[in-house]
């Protein structure tokens, strides 16, 4: 796979289940040390980490809120007095929360929404900043943040995802803000964009629901989280993408184009 990964140091938010974990095994597959992370336990954790183990890397489970600042830096101090230091950081974390429209939307809901997809982002990003630093400057290898946006920044989003939607245009936004701002310390930010993908985060769809979705997708049908993997490969490694910085990269079978 990506060579120069091996023993890279990759923490992946939300990442024991859908594209975060899809992520996380094929990063093994180069022997990345991955994280598996959620707000939960999960009782089949053991059985993640063996076959992530089994695919050539290794990985441990933290349970972390991401929506909550303290609990982002206790899980970065532990992860760094572990491994030493970070190499990769993914920003996989994030949801719909509910959805609601204009007029049921209330302060509370507002913050909900914008601590679980912006500032997790951004909490994040402040917090490993000096390790990504460290790590680049110490190494021939340009150290990777990358965030998971999506097309619904583009489209408003579906029904009651209103505010779902801008705040991923918000991560858009702001990755290009990071990029050009830490392009001198050979960090590179990029996006992946997904599409309408067949993960938990449309489980409240039934299959008449996602037949009539996939019509308006070129390729006919909605994504996998295993089709999104390969592109967290490509750019957390140097040797694939190390002039790549500021990008959104459209996962969507064709969708964008709808």
């Amino acid at each position: 796979m990506f060579s120069d990964l091996k023993d890279k140091r990759i923490i992946i938010t939300g990442s024991t289940s859908g594209i975060g974990l899809a992520a996380a095994k094929f990063l093994a597959l180069s022997g990345a040390v991955v994280t598996l992370t959620s707000y939960r336990h999960h009782e089949n954790i053991e059985n993640t980490i063996r076959e992530i183990e089994s695919l050539g890397g290794r990985a441990q489970f933290y349970k972390v809120d991401f929506a909550n600042a303290s609990a982002c830096q206790d899980f970065v101090n532990q992860f760094v007095s572990e491994y030493g230091g970070i190499d990769v950081l993914v920003n996989n974390v994030g949801g719909l929360v509910d959805r609601k429209q204009l007029e049921d939307i209330d302060a509370e809901f507002f913050d909900d929404v914008a601590y679980l997809n912006m500032r997790s982002a951004l909490d994040m990003v402040r917090l490993c900043l000096p390790y990504l630093k460290e790590s680049a400057s110490q190494h021939d290898w340009s150290a990777s943040v990358i965030s998971v946006g999506s097309i619904a920044a583009y489209s408003g989003g579906g029904p009651g995802a209103s505010l779902y939607a801008a705040s991923k245009a918000w991560l858009h936004t702001v990755n290009r803000s990071w990029a050009k701002n830490y392009a001198k310390d050979k960090i590179r930010f990029n996006i992946i964009a997904p599409g309408t993908v067949d993960t938990a985060f449309h489980a409240d769809k039934d299959d008449a629901d996602k037949a009539r979705m996939s019509k308006g997708i070129p390729m006919g049908r909605l994504g996998t989280a295993e089709e999104m993997a390969p592109t967290f490969g490509y750019l957390a490694s140097h040797m694939m993408s190390g002039y790549v910085t500021g990008q959104i990269l459209h996962i969507n079978g064709g969708q964008y184009m709808s």
